[in-house]
């Protein structure tokens, strides 16, 4: 994220990020996730599971709702309700953003008369902690998926960027006080997806404080940062999460997710 530590933090924190290498590795890793995750549909059965719930999906930085299409088209699959977050490109806490992303959440909230749950990729989950604890009465749970929401994920390979936006296209006076606040544990379930060979953000980062009420939960992927919003495992995961009661709660497990999408175990 941005730069709010310091370069005396980003020194303790370990640096800027991945290793060098992981991060050249990322281009032809999402090229096959997304290959792969377009096959596994053509296989896989359809299994109608979101009954209809609404869920608002919340981009990467720089990036845009075309990039998290396939997650979306999944989600979709599965019966849930998907919105994009319609702020064209996530170009950090501006005000502009800040403003249309609550304008967006609470116009789906009202849509359906119900809490929408939250999925957030890179960035994107960064935010999606924030409306969580901003408006807790009205989020169902949260996925993050690789979001480096913890001060010791400060520094990632994408920090550079968040500075140079900072300076084109300035940031809103609230955005601190929006990270201290989103730092703190969330008042409504929450599972943390990331993998520890992410190639653009520091996976430590990224963990949740497990607990049990609200539930809070870390989930470890073999994938790319990119690649998340398209790698059928995590696709997987963000799926059978949604579908959980947040009053009936189970951990993840892979057999009892795996199971319910291939022979619709229970």
């Amino acid at each position: 994220m941005y730069d709010f530590e310091g370069e005396k933090a980003a020194a303790s924190a370990g640096g800027s990020g991945p290793h060098r290498a992981l991060m050249f590795l990322e281009l032809p890793r999402v090229v096959g996730e997304l290959a792969a995750s377009h096959a596994v549909d053509l296989v896989a059965p359809r299994r109608p599971s979101g009954a209809g719930r609404p869920v608002l999906v919340l981009p990467g930085f720089h990036a845009t709702d075309g990039m998290t299409g396939r997650l979306r088209s999944h989600l979709k699959r599965h019966d849930f309700r998907v919105h994009g977050w319609g702020q064209g490109a996530n170009i950090g806490l501006t005000d502009r953003l800040i403003d249309g992303m609550v304008e967006r959440f609470e116009g789906i909230r009202k849509e359906y008369d119900e809490p929408v749950s939250l999925v957030g990729w890179s960035f994107g989950g960064v935010l999606a902690r924030w409306l969580a604890h901003t408006y807790p009465g009205d989020v169902r749970q949260v996925v993050c998926l690789g979001s480096p929401w913890r001060a010791d994920g400060e520094r990632t390979r994408a920090t550079g960027m968040f500075e140079r936006s900072r300076r084109k296209h300035g940031i809103s006076d609230r955005a601190r006080p929006m990270v201290d606040l989103l730092r703190g544990p969330l008042p409504v379930p929450c599972t943390a997806v990331f993998s520890k060979t992410d190639g653009i953000v520091p996976w430590r980062g990224c963990a949740v404080d497990v607990s049990a009420i609200p539930p809070a939960e870390n989930v470890v992927v073999p994938s790319s940062h990119v690649g998340m919003v398209a790698n059928p495992l995590v696709l997987d995961v963000v799926v059978d999460r949604l579908c959980q009661d947040p009053d009936d709660w189970h951990d993840f497990s892979w057999r009892g997710a795996l199971a319910r999408k291939w022979v619709g175990a229970s």
